[in-house]
């Protein structure tokens, strides 16, 4: 099952070639929109509704410094003259009737994330392309579509954070 994120952080250190964005998870409908850290302890059950489900779990992915200016630029909506590759490949995606519906970070395998666009077809068909996590981010940012890390992959990454 693929549990629903947002990005909640990104730090950009333009001295190192590495970058850090952390991925959040977002909290349940069910719980009218209120976090559980700023609940009282005897209000969580009343959030939760009785589930046992933990929120707001996170994790951070080292990305590329051009990868995490592309995503400032969209948290920013800092507009470029031209269009650069994540918005080359967006309007690749619509120009053949597509639609990106979601990005999924899929695995983690050796301390490396991956990931799929999850694009809608002209023809209506799921497909998942395959993915750098910092990319499919950057692109999703620009659509403004979820993004999903699926669950055994934010179990692995909280273990490695131990």
């Amino acid at each position: 099952m693929a549990v629903r994120m947002e990005l909640s952080r990104i730090l950009i250190r333009e001295l190192n070639d590495f970058q850090l964005i952390e991925l959040r998870e977002v909290l349940d409908e069910d719980t009218g929109g209120r976090a559980i850290r700023d609940a009282k302890p005897d209000e969580v059950e009343e959030i939760l509704g009785g589930d046992n489900a933990v929120l707001g779990r996170s994790f951070p992915i080292v990305i590329g410094l051009p990868e995490a200016q592309a995503i400032e630029r969209r948290l920013g909506n800092v507009p470029v003259k031209r269009p650069q590759t994540h918005d080359l490949l967006a309007n690749v995606i619509e120009e053949l009737g597509g639609r990106l519906e979601s990005v999924t970070v899929t695995d983690l395998k050796e301390g490396t994330f991956f990931a799929t666009l999850d694009i809608v077809t002209a023809q209506g068909e799921s497909i998942h392309v395959d993915s750098r996590p910092s990319d499919a981010i950057a692109l999703g940012i620009a659509g403004n579509v979820p993004v999903y890390v699926e669950e055994h992959v934010l179990e692995s990454a909280l273990e490695d954070q131990s």
